[in-house]
């Protein structure tokens, strides 16, 4: 018997391509609520600060995560605990820092003395009574590195909200794609509740590149034809996955890189592959990994 309480597939949605791209104000931000999106949980702003720049975050009707994309940052919780994020130069200069704040927490995140670069992912609260998560800090040491794909779809994942952190719905991931190289290979998507085989998740793109004059190509299509959108995404574009399959490639000689949020009723991160290319998984597994990945060592 199917649980009410989630959902069997992704809310209709046929926004046009215009409104699933979104560029970066002229500060460098893009934004994206659920009324915007046309879906119902994930939230996600990026931005910057300049040195000692200060945001409000969390409330006690949503979980929030912070990562630090550049610069260093720390947050004062109201009930004076702080937390230090001394972050990287950029994402091409070291794993992630970031901060995952449960539901009922707030405070004030501050930029730090070279000011700072970040992104927020937020989501509405379960609103289950019982133990909540403590606010954490999650550094590089307790970031998974994967070295995903072979051959031109290799990649490295960067692992810092998964499927078993005691989140309530968001996940966190970043992805590093060489010059070349094609990442979210073979097309997967996430918009139907077939577990374990699949489940229903909102997800954004967040890019940045090596040199921020590049650009890479980002696809969302369904396989029944009703949406193919194609984009040319640059360096703080945000692109919206509310359903359908998303694979993206970088371009010659110039890295890429995306932050991943996503949002659902489940703790996972299945998916399903489009079986026009779901054969490429085994010849996959007879080539050897693009020996340029991890582009971002793990500290020793």
């Amino acid at each position: 018997m199917s649980d009410p309480r989630i959902a069997a597939t992704a809310p209709p949605n046929d926004l046009a391509p215009d409104r699933l791209r979104l560029r970066p104000d002229s500060d460098g931000g893009a934004s994206v609520d659920p009324t915007r999106a046309g879906w119902r949980y994930l939230s996600f702003s990026s931005g910057r600060m300049g040195p000692g720049g200060e945001l409000h975050i969390g409330d006690a009707k949503t979980e929030n995560a912070i990562v630090i994309l550049a610069g260093s940052a720390d947050i004062s919780l109201d009930d004076g605990t702080r937390l230090e994020l001394p972050g990287r130069t950029s994402v091409w200069d070291g794993l992630p820092w970031a901060a995952y704040l449960p539901p009922g927490v707030s405070g004030r995140f501050r930029a730090g003395g070279a000011g700072v670069r970040f992104a927020v992912v937020s989501a509405p609260s379960l609103l289950v009574v019982g133990p909540r998560q403590e606010p954490t800090v999650i550094g590089p040491a307790d970031v998974l590195v994967e070295v995903r794909g072979a051959g031109s779809a290799t990649r490295q994942i960067n692992h810092i909200i998964t499927p078993d952190f005691p989140a309530e719905r968001l996940e966190v991931v970043e992805v590093y794609t060489p010059s070349g190289n094609w990442s979210s290979w073979p097309p997967h998507k996430h918009d139907t509740d077939d577990m374990p085989r699949e489940a229903v998740l909102e997800e954004v793109y967040h890019y940045a590149f090596r040199r921020p004059e590049a650009w890479g190509i980002q696809r969302l299509y369904r396989r029944d034809g009703s949406r193919d959108a194609i984009w040319a995404v640059s360096d703080g574009d945000l692109v919206l996955v509310p359903d359908g399959y998303h694979p993206f490639v970088a371009t010659h000689a110039d890295d890429a890189y995306y932050l991943n949020a996503l949002a659902g009723d489940r703790r996972t991160m299945a998916c399903s592959f489009d079986p026009d290319l779901d054969w490429v998984r085994s010849a996959s597994a007879e080539m050897a990994p693009d020996p340029r990945v991890p582009l971002i060592q793990p500290r020793r």
